[in-house]
């Protein structure tokens, strides 16, 4: 099921809220604590009335959902009752407003599940923070990006480093939040040609994308008049990768944060998520099939012709695990070099503090990845750094483990409070 499914259930209840504003009201503020057995979340929303009527915006920091519109609100007296529809499930929520106005009641029913539940009216405005959109130059491209400046800053800062494909700064929204929010000035920003940032990821190799996280890092301490000494950065997969990178390039950082970071080639990263993906599929095929499989990245890494693979594909096509392997349109290949990165030589040289964290259900980067980094930090003769391994939490830090409301997916318990506690204890 779509893990978003589960943001739109809690809009529904949120509308409700609307039942008792008075018309000259603009904007509340609700939070609350959905609950159903090992299950819980903590929400914001925000209710709007403009001249096309009532709005409702959810925010789910642990879903990374933030200001999500709710739809087909409807309300009749006192009470508001709602329906929502996903590809495999039917949401009904009845819902009321208790005499206290500042807390309602309601009943969502799912499949065969029934849940109750209570929101309170938030007069502290729990978002204290201040939103700055930005554009910056790096390497002749524009960049587009957001600074998240909290009312009450320490004065120090965290950057979120982009990360591969084609994913914008979107990604990072709610961890640059959940910082601003205790007091971190935030940084987090498009690569370039994602978003609003020019430029194409796909033909830029890891030293130019590097290069404009750095430019990037550099820009946000002038422009927030924090030096590099008080900054951190902090990425995720191939992000995680370029942190070390990074590290060793502007050494006046503070410290780094690599999160699902492959202690191998990125080739050999992605090498492994088929293995997991097709492995109970192909059974003792497993390595037959594999070894062509490398080969194909090992073309689109440019480490190997394509008339070395053609021929290696003439001469398995026939087998029964064939089909399993994937094998691109060879004529619209583009070379990718950054397929053999590897952040090891890198962590080698690192001295600042570092916090690896693997999620134990992680199926994409090699189950020994914290491990090697580690020798590799060791060999750096680094004193200060810390690997955690949260149990049940994939490749994008979302538990993996069972739940009592199997239709909301949302951060692993610990993944946001263990990068913040340990920030804290770096002096």
């Amino acid at each position: 099921m779509n893990k978003y499914i589960g943001l739109f259930l809690v809009l529904v209840l949120l509308a409700s809220c609307l039942n008792r504003h008075n018309e000259n009201d603009s904007q509340e503020i609700y939070s609350g604590t959905f609950t159903h057995g090992n299950f819980s979340d903590n929400i914001n929303f925000e209710i709007v009335k403009d001249s096309a009527g009532w709005q409702v915006l959810f925010s789910s920091l642990e879903q990374n959902a933030i200001g999500i519109p709710a739809r087909n609100v409807i309300k009749e007296g006192d009470s508001i009752n709602f329906i929502l529809h996903s590809d495999r499930y039917s949401y009904s929520f009845k819902n009321s407003l208790l005499p206290d106005d500042y807390s309602l009641t309601g009943t969502l029913k799912v499949d065969t599940l029934e849940v109750d539940y209570v929101l309170v009216k938030n007069n502290e405005r729990v978002n204290q923070i201040e939103r700055q959109e930005i554009t910056f130059d790096s390497n002749g491209l524009q960049l587009g990006g957001t600074i998240w400046r909290p009312r009450q800053p320490n004065r120090r800062a965290l950057v979120f480093i982009t990360s591969s494909g084609s994913a914008d700064r979107s990604g990072s929204r709610a961890e640059a939040m959940y910082f601003a929010q205790r007091g971190y000035t935030t940084f987090h920003y498009d690569k370039r040609g994602t978003g609003a940032s020019e430029g194409s990821w796909q033909t830029a190799n890891m030293e130019e994308l590097c290069s404009d996280d750095i430019n990037a890092i550099k820009y946000f301490s002038k422009k927030v008049e924090i030096p590099l000494g008080n900054i951190g950065i902090k990425g995720s997969s191939q992000g995680g990768a370029k942190v070390p990178y990074i590290l060793n390039e502007i050494q006046e950082l503070k410290l780094g944060i690599s999160v699902s970071c492959p202690g191998s080639t990125l080739l050999e990263s992605d090498l492994n998520f088929w293995k997991n993906r097709n492995a109970q599929a192909l059974g003792n095929d497993l390595e037959r099939a594999s070894w062509l499989q490398k080969q194909v990245f090992e073309h689109i890494a440019g480490k190997i012709s394509r008339e070395d693979l053609e021929k290696s594909i003439e001469e398995k096509k026939l087998e029964p695990w064939f089909s399993a392997v994937w094998v691109p349109n060879l004529d619209e290949v583009n070379i990718d070099k950054k397929l053999l990165f590897s952040p090891l030589p890198h962590f080698e040289q690192v001295k600042q503090p570092v916090l690896i964290i693997q999620g134990t259900s992680d199926e994409i980067i090699p189950v020994n990845s914290h491990s090697l980094i580690s020798l590799a930090l060791e060999i750096a003769e680094n004193k200060d750094f810390k690997v955690i391994m949260p149990e049940q939490a994939n490749h994008a830090m979302y538990h993996t483990g069972k739940s009592d409301f199997p239709y909301w997916a949302k951060l692993h318990k610990d993944y946001l409070n263990s990068m913040e506690s340990w920030i804290e204890g770096i002096q």
